[in-house]
Order: structure tokens, then C-alpha cells, then sequence
């Protein structure tokens, strides 16, 4: 279908969506967060950004083009991302790595911890915060002195919207149903606001969330016992996927476990190094 400007539409709709614009999208989108779109994706785009453009009111794809070029364009090429994208999340996802982490990860690094020695966590893609958090309570269940330690974790997104939303810890409560009973305790009611819960002062000490990108700089300067990178990368091509691998290991402590997503696998240079140890688990260094 051509429109009267003569503009070939990629998608028939309210807006003229050209191949062009799809392209320039998908370019900026793997420039600003290693996301990689494939022309087949053109319905999704623009449902999706179809409502960013009515909300600026803009008249075309072609104007939006022109606003996340733009100096100004820095805001709305984070909403464009975050439209684009989705924080699927729930607290204990894919329950057998929190499991992992608690009965074969956990008791040598609660020994460590307890000896005077730093155990550091990290949630590379943490959404809202119900990875961290269901990471602190796994924490707490074998060392529950853990917040008074030299034990953090660190929880990081490249969505400023889902930092804050970690940040503040509050969950409506049938999110917590995942939670085991035992571990509830860690979350409180929010004076004011029925069926709100809001994690405590214990889960606060433990985990601290912080805006990142993946593909962007790293400026941590410790190295991590524990990473959870999760449904995160599927996101991204082969390249820069091997990549993002590759510089998760030298961060990484000699046995240091990584977990990804369930449609994952480490691929590149790092598959070198981090070794099966079950189910989308690695082990740096040696198996399981």
C-alpha cells in the first residue's frame, strides 16, 4: 500500500509506518540497548509506538524519527525502549535456580560471609525488584544474619521506571503469593494503602538498585560469587551476546555461579570458562 506522499507503508494503520522508519527504530533500539529487531517484529512496533505518537501528538513516524534523533530525543528513546520491551517478572521465577542458589550456592558462601569475607550478588536485569528480592530472601534463609555482614546485593535495569520501582519495594499482595510463608514476614503493610506490601528494612540493607546497561559501561569494581542474568540477552544477536557473556567473567569469582534465562545458553569465548553445572547454571572455573 502506498499513501498519498508517496511513502510505501510498512504496516496499514493510523500512521504511515515506512520500512524506512522501522529501520532507523530497530538501529536506535541496538544502538541505545543491544536489542535487535527483525523486520517481522513491524506489527508490534508500531502497535506499541502508535500510542507513544498520540501521546506527543505527533502526525507521523517520520516526525517520531526525528524527535529520538534530536538532543531533546533523550527521554523518549528510554520510553521507546521500555515500550518495546517487557519486564515479565515474578518473585522465585524459574524456582530451581533460587533452589541452586540456597542449597549448593549459599552454605559455602554463608561460611565465607560469616569468616569476615565480602559475598557479593547480582541481578542484571532486575525489573521491579522481585528478582533481588526473591535473590535476598533465598539469602536469608541460610544466612539470616546476612544484613549485618559484608553480603549485598547488587540490582541494576537499564529502565529508570523499574530501578524506581525496585527502589521503593512495594508489591500488591497476591504478587507475594510466591513467597513462602516463612519468608513474609519480610514484608510489611503499607499504612494507608490495603493489599500493599512493602519490603523491610532487612531486604533494604541487603539489596541496592542502581540504572545500567548492559552494553553500556560496567563500573563496578569488585568481583560477584552470583549472577543472575535472565531473559535478558534472547533480546540481543549473537554478537552481542557472546559478548555480554565474555564480560561477565572476569567479574566473576573463581566458582562463581551464573543464571540465565530458560532460552538461553552461553555462547562465544565464555562458554570457555563457565562450565554446565544444571539447568541454565554455570560454574566459572570448574563443574558442578
Amino acid at each position: 500500500m502506498t499513501n498519498v506522499a508517496g511513502r510505501e507503508a510498512l504496516v496499514e494503520g493510523e500512521f504511515v509506518f515506512t520500512a524506512e522508519d522501522f529501520r532507523h527504530i530497530a538501529q536506535t533500539l541496538h544502538a541505545h540497548a543491544g536489542i535487535a529487531l527483525s523486520e517481522g517484529k513491524a506489527a508490534l512496533v508500531y502497535s506499541r509506538l502508535a500510542k507513544r505518537l498520540r501521546l506527543l501528538g505527533l502526525r507521523s513516524f517520520r516526525d517520531y524519527c526525528a524527535l529520538i534523533d534530536g538532543a531533546e530525543g533523550v527521554d523518549e528513546r528510554q520510553a521507546m525502549m521500555a515500550a518495546l520491551t517487557t519486564n515479565v517478572t515474578r518473585f522465585y521465577r524459574e524456582p530451581h535456580h533460587f533452589d541452586h542458589l540456597r542449597d549448593r550456592v549459599m552454605p559455602e558462601l554463608a561460611a565465607k560471609a560469616r569468616a569476615g569475607g565480602r559475598v557479593r550478588l547480582w541481578s542484571a536485569a532486575c525489573s521491579n525488584g522481585q528478582e533481588p528480592y526473591s535473590m535476598a530472601l533465598t539469602v536469608l534463609d541460610v544466612l539470616p544474619e546476612a544484613a549485618d555482614l559484608d553480603v549485598r546485593i547488587l540490582a541494576t535495569d537499564i529502565d529508570p521506571n523499574m530501578v524506581a520501582e525496585g527502589a521503593a519495594g512495594v508489591y500488591a499482595e497476591e504478587l507475594l503469593n510466591p513467597v513462602p510463608a516463612a519468608s513474609r514476614k519480610h514484608f510489611e503493610p503499607v499504612a494507608g494503602a490495603p493489599g500493599r506490601f512493602s519490603a523491610d528494612a532487612t531486604l533494604r540493607r541487603l539489596v541496592t538498585f542502581k540504572e545500567l546497561n548492559l552494553i553500556g559501561d560496567w563500573p563496578m569494581r569488585g568481583r560477584f560469587d552470583v549472577i543472575f542474568c535472565r531473559n535478558v540477552v534472547i533480546y540481543f544477536d549473537d554478537v552481542t551476546q557472546a559478548r555480554v557473556w565474555s564480560r561477565f567473567t572476569p567479574i566473576m569469582n573463581p566458582g562463581g555461579v551464573l543464571y540465565i534465562g530458560h532460552s538461553e545458553r552461553v555462547t562465544g569465548p565464555a562458554a570457555a570458562e563457565l562450565q554446565p553445572a544444571g539447568l541454565t547454571t554455570y560454574v566459572k572455573g570448574a563443574a558442578a
